[in-house]
């Protein structure tokens, strides 16, 4: 456990901090000022950031163009707002899916003072991150009519996701650490929680590096896979369990892990010296 613990914290030391941020998509959110916007922002950013990164992040940037200089702001003018997404589309959402999200979270932010207000109450009265998430975002969904379109359209549905549903619920857990990680270049810290409450998103890159680490064999991306490796992880750092997200996602994607013995793939791969693959033995 010591010598996993001593290579995580290498992997996060090792990690370029600024070329990896303005290649993600929190980047886009350390270009606004103002909590609120960066609230919104962050909750565009992170239900849009599946697949190609770098699509995500041109995605994100013609979004935001057109969303304008202050999404919440723009989330008090809902007409405008929906006039002006029209055309965006990424993946199974369309713009008017993002005016949606944005009008909705400024209505949950004019009833709360802030979204992190809001998530702070729905922590509070259930001390249960899956259920406090799905209250958070059944607000936003209905404060914004983001539900399933008549026509069985996935987009309106799947851009805010229902942790209730089993998933891993990478995105909105992604959002979280965000918003309540301690500001260090790549969180913001914005919301008045414990880090202690959070679970590393999962996506699979992070789910290869885990079944390899030895944090968990589950194969899924479900809620269960992302408790598992939160549980892992928080052996290493009990009050802030998400400490090693970025930078172990961003080698991820770097290294593109084989999830075997390969000498040309795993040269350079920061985890090589405690993973499974390589502690076994044997020839490459």
């Amino acid at each position: 456990m010591q010598r996993i613990a001593g290579v995580l914290e290498q992997v996060r030391r090792d990690c370029d901090v600024g070329a990896r941020r303005s290649a993600d998509p929190v980047g886009a959110v350390h270009e606004f000022a103002g909590p609120l916007d960066q609230e919104i922002v962050a909750l565009v950013a992170a239900c849009i950031a599946f697949g190609n990164v770098k699509t995500i992040r041109a995605k994100l940037a013609d979004a935001l163009a057109r969303i304008g200089p202050s999404p919440s702001a723009a989330g008090d003018a809902p007409s405008a707002l929906q006039s002006r997404m029209r055309g965006w589309k990424h993946r199974v959402f369309l713009g008017q899916d993002i005016a949606a999200l944005v009008i909705g979270a400024r209505a949950v932010q004019r009833s709360n003072g802030t979204l992190g207000e809001r998530f702070r109450a729905d922590w509070e009265a259930t001390h249960d991150l899956r259920e406090a998430l799905a209250r958070f975002t059944d607000a936003i969904r209905d404060a914004g009519s983001l539900h399933a379109s008549p026509g069985g359209r996935r987009g309106p549905a799947h851009l805010l996701g229902n942790p209730r549903g089993g998933s891993a619920s990478k995105r909105l857990l992604l959002y979280l650490r965000w918003m309540i990680r301690p500001a260090d270049g790549v969180d913001l810290g914005l919301w008045p929680l414990s880090a202690s409450i959070l679970l590393c998103p999962v996506d699979t890159h992070i789910h290869k590096l885990a079944r390899n680490l030895g944090f968990t064999r589950r194969a899924d991306l479900s809620w269960k896979t992302a408790v598992e490796i939160g549980a892992a992880l928080a052996r290493f750092d009990p009050t802030d369990p998400a400490r090693y997200d970025f930078a172990l996602c961003h080698m991820g994607m770097l290294q593109r892990c084989p999830s075997r013995r390969d000498a040309v793939r795993c040269d350079g791969c920061g985890v090589m010296p405690v993973c499974i693959h390589w502690a076994r033995g044997g020839a490459p």
